[in-house]
Formats: C-alpha cells, structure tokens, sequence
C-alpha cells in the first residue's frame, strides 16, 4: 500500500544511529544518506522509511496518535528490535514486548519511541 514513509528528526545522527540498530535487528541494512536533503533512506522490497529535517525549517515534532509499524520475520526479532532501539537512544513505551490479542489474531509487539518522539513499533503475526 506504502512506497515509504518519512519522520521528521532534530539530531540526525542520533537517529540514524537509533535506526541503524533498531531496523538491523529486524534485518534491515543501514541508512543511505544523506541524500541532497539530508535525509537517510532504508530500504526493504516491501518500501522504504526515511527520517529528515523538515523541509519547512521548523523542529521535528511527533505525531500524536500515530505510529509506524515494521514487520519482524520472528517473535526474537522483536525482542532484539526493543533492546537494540533503546541501547541506542530510544525509549520504551506502552507494555512490555510480547504478546497482543488483536482484531486480526495473536501477534508479538514491541513500542518504541525514537529520539525525536517518533512512536514506532515491531510486529510479528503469529500463526
């Protein structure tokens, strides 16, 4: 549905450095970056994420009530996705990782919150 989605960052690096590690977790390779806008780019066959000053000058600022899922191929990609985002700088928010009852089924959830307010979180569909 998405071809990518983009956060706003006020310290680049220390995103990144936060992307790097919690999107590695899950298999993903490192940021290419920065682009002419200074932005860094991971990209997957399924999209791309990319983080970035805003274009329009002002700080980044979350979206409250939003949140951007990734996809983790197994249950332990989530936990290394939670622990490797917040040895980097991310914060953890919302229940521990582990287990939901969801409209769609049982998954495994993991909520972060990066270091400019981002919430993000990793998902495994069990079953």
């Amino acid at each position: 549905m998405f071809t990518h989605v983009t956060v706003g960052a006020n310290d680049i690096e220390a995103s990144r450095r936060f992307y790097d590690a919690a999107l590695g977790a899950l298999g993903v390779e490192p940021g290419q970056g920065p682009d002419p806008k200074g932005r860094y780019w991971w990209r997957t066959r399924m999209g791309a994420f990319a983080i970035g000053a805003p274009i329009d000058g002002e700080p980044a600022c979350h979206a409250n009530g939003g949140t951007i899922g990734f996809h983790a191929k197994t249950p332990e990609m989530v936990q290394a996705f939670h622990d490797a985002g917040v040895a980097a700088g991310g914060r953890a928010i919302e229940d521990p990782p582990g287990e939901r009852q969801g409209p769609f089924g049982p998954m495994i959830l993991a909520y972060l919150r990066d270091p400019s307010g981002n919430k993000i979180c990793a998902m495994h569909r069990v079953g």
